[in-house]
């Protein structure tokens, strides 16, 4: 599908597409660590049965964005809004997957004029929220936001070797992974089509180097830069009950801190049941958003 090229305020490239109904809501999917404007969506027709014009992008420093060396969590807000402007669109929704859900809350914390409605799906949870952080989190998972801050040097280069694996055999993350996770994921990604689809993402994020997925984490363990009590939009927050990537808990946390969520722990799926579930989502998020006070 062809991508569309846009220049931020300090001349930095950001790489987006579009899929779906050009005349439907507007949904930015913000993707998952690592990954790319490729990553899992629903196909074309289900997009435009649900009225959804879907933009994904790639995050500085995966696919064809330039990197934001020392970016935050909170400086998605500024590139999703430089998309938009680039579109014409004066409101859409946001919905993020794993990784990407700390960005759409950014997004409906710093554009409260634009983010009409939300959506966070298996998200990470602030690295100082009282909640047993790492209790059933996968071994590598532990391993590259358990290492302290005085350490990050020794996690950069582990990040850094990952991503040379991965460029230069996509799959072998997907090998990697299916050794740790839950059996529910290990049911979703034995579908040959879901094993391409995630094996596309994952060598386009790291066809420019490894430094949108070491950026990512770093963002993750450090200060988001803005509350989650700014965020007063309505927003779904979606968690599978056997996840072992990003742990229920994390799910719980957030939701009993944003002002309007409604939270859902589904029992019987896991972490990659984030992209099952996303059409019921973007279902949701198509909706009129109310008015809350």
């Amino acid at each position: 599908m062809a991508f569309t090229d846009v220049r931020t305020g300090d001349g930095r490239r950001l790489r987006y597409e579009e899929s779906g109904a050009r005349d439907g809501v507007p949904v930015f999917l913000l993707h998952g660590t690592p990954g790319s404007r490729l990553g899992p969506k629903p196909r074309a027709g289900v997009l435009y049965r649900l009225g959804i014009r879907l933009i994904t992008y790639d995050r500085p420093g995966f696919g064809g964005s330039d990197r934001h060396q020392g970016r935050r969590v909170a400086d998605c807000a500024a590139d999703v809004a430089t998309i938009a402007d680039d579109l014409g669109l004066d409101r859409f929704t946001v919905v993020g997957r794993s990784g990407g859900g700390p960005h759409a809350l950014a997004c409906a914390a710093l554009l409260p004029e634009r983010v009409t409605r939300a959506a966070v799906l298996v998200s990470l949870a602030p690295h100082d929220a009282e909640i047993d952080w790492f209790g059933g989190m996968m071994p590598s998972n532990v391993q590259e936001f358990g290492t302290p801050a005085q350490e990050e040097s020794r996690l950069v280069e582990s990040l850094r070797l990952q991503a040379d694996r991965t460029r230069r055999r996509p799959v072998s993350l997907l090998e990697s992974l299916r050794r740790e996770i839950a059996a529910p994921d290990r049911q979703v990604v034995r579908d040959l089509n879901m094993q391409q689809l995630l094996v596309e993402t994952y060598a386009e994020a790291m066809r420019g180097g490894p430094y949108g997925w070491i950026d990512d984490v770093l963002a993750s363990r450090r200060d988001w830069g803005f509350p989650l009590s700014g965020v007063l939009q309505p927003v779904r927050v979606w968690h599978g009950a056997e996840d072992n990537c990003v742990p229920p808990a994390h799910a719980r946390w957030l939701a009993g801190r944003l002002p309007h969520a409604e939270l859902t722990v589904q029992t019987g799926t896991a972490h990659f049941g984030a992209m099952e579930i996303l059409p019921e989502i973007l279902s949701w998020l198509a909706q009129p958003a109310a008015v809350l006070v």
